[in-house]
C-alpha cells in the first residue's frame, strides 16, 4: 500500500509506502531513477550494490539512496518486510546531516543519517504498529518532526519543476537565466541538495520518460522512442541506455518480457528488473 504524505511533506515526497511478502527474484536490478529513497527495513538484512566495482553491502536498519547515476542492484531475503519514501530528487535535503553529493551512488544507512538510537527506537514503535496504515503514520509523523527549513532549496526544487515538466529536454543556460543565477551558483545547489547536477539530472529524466513509455509487450520503434524523447539519434539513445542500465535496449526489453511472463501483474513490474 501507499499514500501521499500531508503538507508540506507533499512538496517533498511521491509517496509512503509499505511493503512485504517475497520478492519475485532474489536479485534486482534498478536503473536509475529522477529520484530519491527512504528505507526502514522491519525484516532480515538485504544487501544493495551499487555498481559493478563495488561489492554488496548489507542493510539491515534500511537506507538513504539520493538521485543515483547509475543502477542499483538489490539482493532480498527471502522474505521482507519495510516501510519507504520514494522521495522527489531535491526532497532528502531537509531530512540529511550532509551535502547529498557525499551520498551519491553510495547508499548508507538510516543509522549513518539519523543516529543509532533514533532509528532503533522508531524501527520499534513501527514493529509494534498495528498494521500498514498506523505504520505509515508513525513514519510520515517522523518525517514532520526532522523537517527542517533549508535556506536555497525553492530555487532548486523550483528549477527541478521546470526539467520534470520538459522531460529532460532543458538547456541549463536557459534553467539559470530563468532563476536569475549563474550556471555555477545552480550547479552547486544541485549539488548540494540533489546529488547531482542540473545537467544530470536533466538526462535522468529523460532517460526515465523514455524508458516509462514502453510497452515491452509490443513491438518497440526505437527510432521513434530515441527522437521522441529528443535524442540526437538512436544510436545516442544506444548510449545512454547501457550509461544508466549495462543494458542494450533490445535486452532490456527482453529483461522486461521476462518478468511479464514469470510475474504477471506483480506490483513491481514497471521498473525493477530481476538480474540473471
Amino acid at each position: 500500500m501507499s499514500r501521499v504524505p500531508r503538507p508540506p511533506l507533499d512538496g517533498l515526497i511521491d509517496d509512503l509506502y509499505y511493503l512485504a511478502g517475497t520478492s519475485p527474484y532474489a536479485r534486482l536490478m534498478l536503473p536509475p531513477m529522477p529520484a530519491a529513497l527512504l528505507i526502514v527495513n522491519l525484516g532480515e538484512p538485504f544487501r544493495i550494490r551499487a555498481g559493478t566495482d563495488i561489492g554488496p553491502a548489507e542493510y539491515a536498519d534500511g537506507c538513504v539512496v539520493t538521485t543515483p547515476t547509475r543502477a542499483l542492484e538489490f539482493g532480498y531475503p527471502r522474505r521482507t518486510r519495510s516501510v519507504g519514501v520514494h522521495v522527489k530528487p531535491w526532497g532528502l535535503a531537509p531530512f540529511l546531516r550532509m551535502p547529498a553529493a557525499e551520498l551519491c551512488d553510495r547508499p548508507v544507512t538510516v543509522e549513518q543519517v539519523w543516529g543509532r538510537a533514533a532509528v532503533a527506537e522508531l524501527r520499534e514503535r513501527l514493529a509494534a504498529a498495528a498494521g500498514p496504515d498506523e505504520m505509515l503514520t508513525l513514519l510520515e509523523d517522523e518525517l514532520m518532526r526532522r523537517l527542517r527549513e533549508t535556506a536555497g532549496l525553492g530555487l532548486v526544487g523550483r528549477a527541478s519543476g521546470v526539467i520534470a515538466a520538459a522531460g529532460g529536454a532543458v538547456t541549463i543556460g536557459g534553467l539559470s537565466a530563468a532563476a536569475g543565477v549563474s550556471d555555477t551558483h545552480l550547479a552547486k545547489k544541485f549539488k548540494e541538495f540533489v546529488g547531482v547536477t542540473p545537467k544530470r539530472l536533466a538526462r535522468t529524466y529523460r532517460f526515465a520518460a523514455a524508458v516509462l513509455t514502453l510497452d515491452p509487450a509490443a513491438p518497440v520503434d526505437w527510432a521513434g522512442v530515441a527522437g521522441d524523447a529528443g535524442y540526437f539519434d538512436q544510436a545516442h539513445f544506444g548510449h545512454e541506455f547501457r550509461a544508466f542500465t549495462g543494458l542494450t535496449p533490445t535486452r532490456y526489453v527482453e529483461v522486461r518480457r521476462r518478468f511479464l511472463r514469470e510475474h504477471p501483474g506483480h506490483a513491481l513490474d514497471g521498473w525493477p528488473l530481476p538480474v540473471d
